[in-house]
């Protein structure tokens, strides 16, 4: 038989289901892909903050460390617990490796999804985010915002494979980035925004990509209280999108929208409430 490091059995359900409302005014139960974030840790040495849905908790964190190339085999791993009451994962090993601070002060944000080193700092000042209660968005202007997003997505529609951002006021795009990954697109924003001194308060946010806890964070760090996307959500995204009384949209596309959260800041047009 192979070898096999004693390993917990700690996977969590891949979807949980949430009520939205869509373009017709009607309340769909609405499956969305759980999210959760997991801590690394090697011989109680924190490594990194992995996104994950859940579903292999175990095996992600070894994939994790033989990919990066901190262990050398998988003999060299005693054994892998997971405990989500601490949303952790602490990998014990038989034979440290000898150059882990070495590895670790060279680690690079890649363009890849769902892996990030700040996010519980990130999360510990989200609480402080206040954005502005009486921004208001209608149907009639999210369409036209929908329209505008098409016409822009350039890079796309040539070569596909990359993910496009806009900051909107209105239905007019201020600016619109395009990127490998979603969140270089968000940031890019970010950094445009503060250098010119924009505020977010009357702002709509677009994103091609899901909307998962670090979508939601970034956009409220920029303070814009709209965030939409043509794809769906997460669980983490829906949950933090609540806490921050932002409205949320999704899997918009042409007059089609899932309404998830800040219904009480969106408007339908009269037309489509007749």
């Amino acid at each position: 038989m192979p070898y096999r490091p004693q390993l917990t059995s700690a996977a969590r359900p891949a979807t949980v289901t949430i009520a939205a409302v869509n373009e017709r005014g009607e309340t769909v139960p609405t499956p969305i892909a759980g999210e959760h974030p997991l801590t690394l840790y090697i011989d109680k040495r924190e490594v990194v903050t992995l996104m994950t849905l859940g579903g292999a908790p175990e095996a992600l964190a070894i994939g994790y460390l033989r990919n990066q190339r901190l262990v050398a085999r998988l003999e060299d791993i005693a054994a892998v617990q997971v405990d989500w009451e601490t949303d952790s994962v602490a990998v014990t090993t038989t034979r440290p490796a000898a150059d882990l601070e070495a590895r670790m002060e060279k680690r690079t944000v890649t363009t890849g999804c769902g892996q990030g080193t700040v996010f519980g700092e990130l999360l510990e000042e989200f609480d402080r985010i206040a954005l502005p209660s009486d921004a208001r968005l209608d149907e009639a202007t999210l369409y036209a915002l929908l329209d505008a997003v098409r016409q822009h997505e350039s890079i796309y529609k040539q070569a596909g494979a990359v993910h496009g951002c806009a900051l909107a006021q209105g239905a007019e795009i201020l600016m619109f980035v395009e990127d490998v990954g979603r969140h270089n697109a968000v940031d890019a924003i970010a950094g445009r925004m503060w250098l010119d001194g924009l505020d977010g308060g009357d702002k709509v946010f677009y994103t091609t990509g899901r909307l998962t806890s670090e979508m939601v964070i970034k956009t409220a760090q920029m303070g814009i209280p709209f965030l939409v996307s043509r794809s769906g959500l997460t669980q983490m995204g829906y949950d933090l999108a609540r806490r921050a009384g932002m409205t949320m949209i999704g899997r918009a596309q042409g007059k089609h929208y899932l309404l998830f959260t800040g219904a009480e800041r969106f408007h339908k047009s009269a037309a489509a409430v007749a």
